[in-house]
């Protein structure tokens, strides 16, 4: 299943690096894509979204809804 999130406050390799490991710690088998210019998280995973979203805010970024 595709999840796309806007996400608020990433602005390097770290943050992209951040948001990839806090997915894979809900689902280690997810591919994650981030764009860091647009804020673009896409992420394929059998996982709920709202699960994925929440490992995300908690790495202490804004997931739009």
């Amino acid at each position: 299943m595709q999840h796309t999130f806007q996400v608020q406050g990433m602005t390097c390799g770290h943050c992209e690096r951040a948001v990839v490991h806090a997915v894979r710690q809900v689902d280690t088998d997810a591919s994650v894509q981030v764009d860091l210019p647009t804020g673009r998280v896409a992420v394929e995973s059998d996982h709920p979204r709202k699960a994925l979203a929440a490992a995300i805010t908690e790495e202490g970024y804004t997931v739009a809804a």
